[in-house]
């Protein structure tokens, strides 16, 4: 069996080792160097090789200066750049908006060795190296912004990236078709500004040069000042991305116009083999092993990619703007191979931890007519609210391939670990593939995403109704129990999303109460780039209707609907209980709050309530806690009220002046404290 070991060049040296004076291409990827095929970087830039270019790789360069830039010297046809796997504003900031420590796709695990916003970052540097050289931007964090967009971080709408990123051209979606044709372009001396007919591309022009037929949506001035506006040019931009029906959309930014080319169409299955088949070393760059590795290749490392897209159509999924929604899926020849050759790493202990992908257990497309008509647009979604007659549901050849690969010699277990689609597994007539599920491919827990339970939410989400996740439920725990093994389902949840209101949030608790889950992992929901649901959350309209979305934005509401995923847990007692309270439903109480909780948001009150106020004769008043060796402390009960005549809650030893208390000159505060004890002891 061939074992591949040579890393791309990384450096001058690796060029002048291989004899190279200058590079075709420098490929710049936001994450460390991992030469696997889950990462952009790694396709990229072995497709390139393969078509006989001199490439090299820049991994997370310094971005203080375009000096890295410049590490290999001038490039001879240009850059393509990809600001990583994962969108680089979601790797630093929680939704909370608070910086993570921590970056998986970094040397070490560590943060801060990419930018935010690193995809606009780096085409900026690179074209500032070399202001003439050719820049394409691709990858997921540039798909999801190449239109007018919505900035969670910024709590603004931005314009294109093509604009901020001064980007020649943008390649959205997966890219392979889009880079090949755009090399050979470039190669053959054609400039870049003549290369605007690329599909799976955009590019900025002005208005002569548009094309002759094409969709409008608002541009950038009116979606930024007018919520209907963006809902309306959400709405076209989603029922635009199918390779049959899609049309070209133009947007006009701040001066210029973006231009969207019709999608590129998906790699056939043997265009999926050819490139699964590249020489990958899959392993992250030797120069990352002191510095501890890179933490993104553990789950990867063994796990196989079988599908591209997703007909799910979840309205919170970037996946139907980047991938799309057409099932395109690899050979089975080509996912054995590629299992037999783990079994002979040295790293490889008998464990496959997935085949999978976007969704574990699609194969082919939704249905016929989508490859005749394309995609449903307005929103319609193929499995919800239910299964669409059309729909074509078989699981026979990925059952097929799960055999084969299980009975290689050296293979101990193959898990499923990427999501399987409850609603599409309950649709097959033939239990066959769920029965060998439970009996082969669980490693114990199997994760799958009701998301909600609340009619409402589940409708905003383009999830089915709860019933359908009921029934798998149950049947996954009758299989399992007959296969006489112990698994437990994982069900992701989320807060917070449009349309979930805080009596949503406590119905969910409910049920989860009454099914007896304790989710260990919730997650609230993050407004990212180029997502219906994102749309939702900015403007409050469901843009496929117009009509107004309940969305809770405050952030004690976040964390009210957060706590009561989590109802369980002591810590969020407090929370728990005055949700139940607000939407009346303090019969839930007992049955959702652990006693000890109970007995603690008892207690805290007791403590907020227990305070010694002093009145002053000038009106103003003192307020001091009570202690255990407070000298003044009276008779619980025997306070005044502990409101100022403002109104404002007191705190703790703080002191407030009424409206109209007259005018003096102040004391410190040593002497005011003083002189109130003084007076509290002459009264005693």
């Amino acid at each position: 069996m061939e074992h591949y070991t040579e890393f791309l060049p990384i450096s001058r040296a690796d060029m002048e080792a291989r004899g190279w004076e200058q590079l075709d291409f420098v490929v710049v990827g936001g994450d460390a160097y991992v030469d696997h095929p889950s990462f952009g970087t790694a396709i990229i830039s072995r497709l390139l090789e393969a078509e006989g270019y001199k490439v090299g790789v820049l991994a997370q360069p310094r971005y203080s200066d375009c000096e890295d830039f410049k590490r290999f010297g001038k490039p001879k046809y240009g850059f393509f750049i990809g600001g990583g796997n994962v969108d680089s504003m979601v790797s630093h900031y929680s939704v909370a908006k608070i910086p993570r420590a921590e970056d998986e796709y970094s040397p070490g695990g560590k943060g801060g060795a990419r930018p935010d916003r690193s995809a606009t970052v780096y085409t900026r540097l690179a074209k500032q190296a070399y202001p003439d050289l050719p820049v394409i931007l691709g990858g997921l964090e540039a798909s999801l912004r190449r239109f007018a967009h919505y900035d969670y971080w910024l709590d603004t709408v931005l314009p294109s990236i093509a604009e901020d990123s001064g980007a020649d051209i943008i390649s959205f979606g997966m890219g392979e078709h889009q880079t090949v044709a755009i090399a050979r372009r470039l190669a053959a001396g054609e400039p870049v500004e003549s290369i605007t007919d690329v599909d799976g591309t955009c590019y900025m022009t002005d208005f002569d040069h548009l094309p002759e037929r094409y969709v409008e949506c608002a541009g950038f001035k009116k979606v930024a000042s007018d919520k209907v506006a963006y809902a309306k040019a959400c709405r076209i931009q989603m029922d635009n991305q199918d390779v049959v029906s899609g049309n070209i959309i133009v947007q006009k930014q701040s001066e210029k116009y973006l231009v969207q080319n019709i999608p590129a169409k998906p790699l056939v299955r043997w265009e999926l083999d050819k490139v699964y088949a590249l020489p990958y070393t899959r392993r992250y760059h030797p120069i990352y092993e002191a510095m501890g590795g890179v933490p993104a290749i553990r789950e990867v490392q063994f796990s196989i990619i079988q599908n591209r897209g997703c007909f799910g159509g979840c309205n919170f999924c970037a996946i139907q703007l980047h991938q799309g929604r057409r099932v395109t899926s690899r050979s089975a020849d080509s996912i054995v191979a590629e299992a037999e050759r783990m079994t002979h790493e040295p790293d490889f202990k008998g464990y496959i931890h997935d085949v999978g992908g976007p969704t574990a257990n699609f194969r082919f497309p939704s249905c016929r007519e989508q490859m005749l008509r394309g995609m449903c647009s307005g929103g319609k979604h193929c499995l919800a609210p239910t299964t669409c007659s059309h729909m074509i549901v078989d699981h026979s050849d990925y059952l097929k391939i799960l055999r084969r690969v299980r009975e290689l010699p050296g293979v101990k277990k193959v898990f499923i670990r990427s999501g399987i689609r409850f609603d599409y597994l309950m649709a097959d007539p033939d239990d066959t593939f769920f029965k060998e599920l439970v009996e082969y491919h669980v490693s114990g827990q199997l994760k799958v995403a009701p998301e909600h339970c609340a009619p409402n939410t589940l409708a905003y989400m383009g999830k089915p109704p709860i019933e359908t996740f009921n029934k798998f439920k149950d049947k996954f725990y009758e299989l399992s129990k007959k296969a006489g093994k112990k698994q437990y389902l994982v069900p992701y949840l989320m807060s917070s999303h449009p349309g979930s209101t805080l009596k949503d949030a406590v119905y969910l608790a409910e049920y989860l109460y009454k099914n007896h889950m304790r989710p260990e992992q919730v997650q609230d929901f993050y407004p990212t780039p180029g997502t219906v649901s994102t749309c939702m959350f900015y403007t409050g309209l469901d843009p496929y209707t117009l009509k107004p979305v309940f969305v809770e934005k405050t952030a004690e509401g976040k964390a009210l609907q957060r706590a009561l995923l989590q109802y369980y847990e002591p810590r969020n007692a407090e929370k728990v209980i005055k949700a139940l309270k607000m939407t009346h439903r303090e019969d839930l109480i007992p049955l959702l709050v652990p006693a000890a909780g109970r007995i603690a948001v008892q207690r805290s009150a007791r403590r907020a309530e227990a305070a010694d106020v002093t009145i002053h004769g000038d009106g103003t008043y003192t307020v001091r806690p009570r202690g255990k060796g407070s000298k003044n402390a009276k008779p619980q009960g025997s306070s005044p009220a502990g409101r100022n005549p403002a109104g404002r809650q007191p705190s703790p030893g703080a002191r407030f002046a009424p409206h109209s208390a007259p005018a003096h000159k102040p004391k410190s505060n040593q002497q005011k404290e003083n002189a109130s004890w003084k007076t509290s002891k002459k009264k005693k």
